[in-house]
């Protein structure tokens, strides 16, 4: 998230939360797709992290792309954090070990995001090549240990880093050492959200399986497709995982806001000073937990904003929804996760079939699916299923859905050529994990350096 937010109205009930979030109900033709898409910087010449400061530096690229774009800085005291679109939705923001990341404009086809995304590499390319930096597009640092990963200047991430090892195996690991491809969707209502989040969730363990890229830890493989889908089942589960209440009949925007007011906060912000509320859930918060402890005590509709943002289920709900499953991967892919997620959801023939073929499963099936993922990839089952087969029927429902779309390029070329990285993977039965994997053990002679020059953006 590159800016948290600052609204001082006055929050009072679990209807105004609720209508918070219906807020985000749009019409069907006016749907939008916000790509977002994170990825290591390392310096050519060694393989090594690139520090927050210094002349080439996570400081120094944001200072750069702030001059190449005109986009309004966005700063934490003295420190450049990101970067926002001027005038416009689009953000560039840091995570804790620097990951650099673009959170991408609400864009009408696949066609605008991926040319967004294209555009984006060619000039954070021009900046960051005099500096000697690169960026590698996987999900999972395949060499730095915790120690040698660098820590960005950042209060919320300072409070995440007290926080996480409380209540989690590998909340540092998730992160300071990990990177995602995430499209963000809309709906139309309070039904269609509920439709729409128990179809992705019970089909997120299937985009980390497709999108697994993170078999490497500390310069070793570490025995899993996808360590980064291993570390969230073990980060913080509080506010992580599944969500058992989104299986049942009647989801909606109440039972969204019930869960969430449970889930312990991160902080609020007080006249830019971020006060550590780790102590309490958001429904303390509601009662007057912070009275005595900070001046304005009461919650707004800011902190609120700033809480959603701080929940972190398998799909999160916002004023539209997030696919969160995806590890980070080359270029091809920052336009396959949402083309798989479009083709699914935005049509309502696409989405029909896919409700059909994952009808039976229950939450423990899914459940016992995400937990086997990491580790089996697309070797797993649902129900007694191969997850292979089941990827086959979803990705050519996905490409019913697109094919429907029917929006085009100026060749003439609708959006199901996004899904090509998907179809390969098919094709060949083996995932971006499994390749690598082979390449360690083939022409990279046991050592992960290659993977910094063939897997650079």
């Amino acid at each position: 998230m590159a800016r948290d937010t600052t609204d001082h109205t006055p929050l009072t009930s679990v209807s105004e939360m609720a209508d918070y979030l219906a807020g985000g109900c749009k019409p069907e033709n006016t749907f939008r797709i916000g790509t977002e898409h994170e990825k290591f910087a390392f310096f050519q010449k060694d393989h090594t992290p690139v520090p927050y400061f210094g002349e080439a530096s996570i400081s120094a690229l944001l200072k750069g792309m702030q001059q190449k774009l005109g986009w309004e800085p966005i700063m934490d005291g003295d420190n450049i954090i990101g970067l926002g679109e001027t005038g416009g939705m689009g953000a560039i923001s840091i995570e804790p070990g620097g990951q650099f990341e673009l959170s991408g404009a609400p864009l009408e086809t696949l066609h605008e995001t991926c040319r967004e995304s294209n555009q984006h590499l060619a000039v954070l390319r021009e900046v960051a090549e005099p500096m000697g930096i690169r960026f590698l597009g996987i999900g999972g640092s395949p060499k730095w240990t915790l120690a040698e990963t660098p820590v960005m200047p950042k209060s919320r991430y300072k409070i995440m880093t007290r926080y996480m090892p409380k209540v989690g195996r590998h909340g540092l690991d998730m992160m300071y050492r990990t990177c995602t491809i995430q499209v963000n969707l809309d709906f139309a209502s309070e039904a269609d959200m509920a439709r729409k989040m128990q179809l992705s969730l019970k089909l997120q363990p299937l985009s980390t399986a497709l999108f697994a890229a993170s078999p490497f830890t500390e310069g070793k493989p570490n025995g899993l497709l996808s360590w980064r889908g291993e570390i969230w089942r073990d980060t913080d589960n509080a506010r992580g995982g599944l969500m058992p209440k989104a299986f049942e009949p009647g989801f909606g925007f109440e039972t969204y806001v019930e869960w969430a007011l449970d889930v312990p906060m991160y902080f609020i912000v007080r006249d830019g000073k971020y006060h550590d509320c780790t102590h309490i859930t958001f429904r303390q918060f509601m009662a007057g937990a912070l009275k005595g402890e900070v001046a304005d005590w009461q919650p707004t509709l800011g902190d609120w904003t700033n809480h959603l943002g701080t929940l972190f289920p398998d799909v999160r709900l916002k004023r539209y929804l997030e696919m969160r499953g995806a590890d980070g991967g080359p270029w091809r892919r920052i336009c396959a996760l949402p083309a798989f997620w479009v083709g699914l959801l935005y049509d309502d023939a696409a989405m029909s079939a896919a409700e059909e073929v994952t009808r039976d499963w229950t939450y423990q099936d899914v459940l016992a699916l995400r937990d086997a993922v990491p580790a089996g990839g697309l070797a797993a089952t649902i129900a007694g299923r191969p997850l292979m087969e089941v990827a086959r029927d979803i990705i050519a429902i996905s490409r019913q859905g697109l094919k429907a779309r029917n929006r085009l390029n100026g060749d003439g070329a609708d959006e199901t050529l996004f899904l090509q990285p998907l179809e390969e993977i098919l094709a060949k039965k083996k995932v971006l994990a499994q390749e690598l994997l082979s390449l360690y053990e083939g022409r990279w002679n046991g050592s992960v350096e290659p993977v910094f020059e063939e897997y650079q953006y």
